[in-house]
């Protein structure tokens, strides 16, 4: 924390940066936790190159993927703070922050597919959500898909009660931990970066996440089993410092929307391929086994995730679950 701190201090001056330095490219830290092969990964390098494209090397962007800058407990201190002036967080790790109406999006069996995902963010509901960051100096500026998340151990997981006893990581939201719970499991908060290891030595006895994220991570390498539940959905908030982002010159900030625009059409067009093509070399490998759930399976975890729903209301409030059930159509109890 106190390196944080120190380079936030050096870092305060790149506020406004438009001002302080009119002649040198205009810098901009884009931090993230994944691989540069992945979604997420692909969509930040898409950005930078559109983005120096559009404003004529006006703006340079620094891409710092795998945690190589900030891991994902310290990030969004170091945006508030200016250390670093773009992010892509999942959306569940803006609770920390006051803003738990995020985890309404973490809920299980929520959308029926990515075009329902995208409409949504598009919509009501995404613009609302934003809304809620400006009070903290943040600016949302685009929602990036990644698609559905399977879910590992080392022992097929089929019934719900083959969840009973197990430690699983989570990000961070308090939807996933209840969904957990009902289902007698063990869930634990962790850093993404650490997720392999503590897979490896058994810290933990499996794990939620996107097919391209299991690939690049090589999480399939330390699972005996990955069960395709496709049970709840991946998101990321792509977001600015305010400050930073308001002190940009007009012309520049335009361009910069222009290429976050493009990007996230890019990125959200190739995440359901992405995922497919990861899921696809996994099990090439022969390294674990993938198992899918029938009609009957995929019942029954609905039915023993549903509670998760009723106890979602004293967490994120009715309001947004209100919005969310308008915007999908679905029953919130």
């Amino acid at each position: 924390m106190r390196k944080l701190l120190l380079a936030v201090a050096a870092a305060a001056i790149l506020v406004a940066p438009a001002v302080a330095q009119a002649q040198s490219p205009i810098v901009i830290k884009f931090s993230h936790v994944v691989a540069n092969d992945t979604p997420k990964g692909k969509g930040a390098l898409k950005f930078k190159e559109l983005a120096e494209k559009y404003t004529d090397g006006k703006v340079k962007i620094e891409v710092y993927p795998n945690s190589t800058l900030y891991k994902d407990k310290e990030e969004i201190e170091a945006l508030q703070l200016g250390a670093v002036q773009m992010l892509a967080p999942s959306t569940a790790k803006f609770a920390p922050l006051g803003i738990k109406e995020f985890e309404a999006l973490d809920l299980p069996w929520l959308f029926k597919d990515d075009i329902t995902y995208s409409n949504a963010m598009k919509g009501t509901v995404g613009k609302w959500l934003f809304q809620k960051l400006e009070t903290k100096g943040i600016t949302g500026l685009a929602y990036w898909d990644n698609g559905f998340h399977m879910l590992s151990a080392n022992r097929p997981l089929m019934k719900p009660a083959d969840f009973q006893g197990l430690k699983f990581r989570i990000s961070g939201s308090k939807i996933a931990d209840q969904y957990f719970r009902i289902l007698g499991s063990i869930p634990q908060i962790m850093a993404f970066s650490e997720v392999y290891q503590a897979l490896q030595t058994g810290v933990v006895d499996g794990c939620e996440n996107t097919a391209s994220n299991y690939l690049t991570q090589k999480f399939y390498e330390v699972q005996k089993d990955i069960t395709v539940s496709y049970h709840a959905h991946l998101q990321y908030a792509v977001i600015v410092n305010s400050k930073f982002w308001s002190g940009l010159p007009p012309d520049i900030r335009t361009q910069l929307e222009k290429a976050m625009v493009d990007a996230t059409e890019y990125t959200n067009q190739i995440a359901h391929q992405e995922n497919e093509d990861a899921l696809a070399e996994i099990k090439k490998t022969g390294k674990t086994k993938l198992h899918y759930l029938t009609d009957a399976d995929r019942k029954a975890w609905q039915e023993a995730m549903q509670p998760t729903y009723k106890w979602a209301k004293g967490r994120v409030g009715q309001e947004v679950l209100d919005l969310v059930a308008k915007e999908l159509d679905v029953k919130m109890n």
